[in-house]
């Protein structure tokens, strides 16, 4: 029963493995972003009066982690799905012998993977290896302070992606009831961005707002696996985060995969 979901995952992680090109794009673009933040952050603690929430060096650490896994962000739905949407042919998926749901979120989980680690493991190369080779090590990546920091960052990366994908799959079935991409993937990109900690940390918002951002959904997707690496949520703390980010996956599939039955048992196609 499980050997279409298997294949799907292979399958798809294997062609997207093959966009190199695109792979070595992203990763230039993220290497210069990354810079600009990191510079951006060096001038905000250059002339900050008083104590921040996090070290300068912890903040950098966060850059390089969120450049590194950028691609893991649900800014956008599955182009494959809007293409199916836009043409017609969604409809055969409704006559697949497999559950819609989990054959697309497999798909989306493989991509996302596929796409991750050929950027991420340059990205470490680079920050992690070449910058402190350089002479450069207070602004590169450093590794995880224990081991037990680097483990428990390894589980909430795995619990990253899953909650990637169930939060894709509700931007894949809006794309379905709507019948198009355009505004749902036009608002999240700025909606995931900022309530995940990408763009700004978390921890640099107001103190009353703070703890608000970590318990929704999105803070599971960069503040709690980016923290856990840098070791500000250890132990106890960062088996309840990384908890919190698989009942919040849980949660968002229960939530996917009702509001999908719904839309493709509304859906309409025309034409012959």
């Amino acid at each position: 029963m499980l050997r279409p979901y298997i294949a799907v995952l292979a399958s798809h992680f294997q062609l997207m493995l093959q966009y190199r090109a695109a792979a070595i794009a992203g990763f230039a673009t993220q290497c210069w972003w990354g810079a600009l933040k990191i510079m951006v952050l060096a001038a905000f603690y250059a002339g900050a009066a008083g104590p921040q929430p996090m070290s300068l060096g912890d903040a950098v650490t966060y850059i390089w982690l969120g450049q590194a896994l950028l691609v893991l962000l649900p800014w956008g739905g599955d182009p494959e799905v809007a293409a199916m949407v836009r043409d017609g042919s969604v409809s055969y998926e409704r006559l697949r012998p497999v559950d819609t749901y989990l054959f697309w979120y497999c798909r989306s989980v493989s991509s996302m993977v596929a796409r991750v680690l050929p950027r991420a493991a340059l990205m470490v190369l680079t920050a992690g290896v070449i910058l402190p080779l350089a002479g450069l090590a207070r602004w590169g990546l450093p590794p995880p302070p224990s081991l037990s920091a680097a483990a428990l960052f390894i589980l909430s990366v795995s619990a990253t992606v899953l909650l990637g994908a169930a939060l894709r799959m509700l931007i894949n079935i809006q794309v379905v009831a709507s019948l198009t991409d355009r505004g749902v993937n036009t608002l999240a990109a700025p909606v995931v961005t900022i309530l995940s900690g990408s763009i700004i940390p978390l921890a640099f918002f107001p103190d009353w707002l703070v703890p608000i951002l970590r318990l929704q959904p999105m803070a599971g997707l960069a503040d709690t696996p980016f923290r856990i690496y840098f070791a500000d949520l250890a132990g106890a703390d960062a088996l309840a985060a990384v908890g919190l980010q698989l009942v919040w996956t849980a949660a968002v599939i229960l939530l996917g995969r009702a509001w999908l039955t719904g839309a493709l048992g509304k859906l309409q196609v025309q034409g012959g």
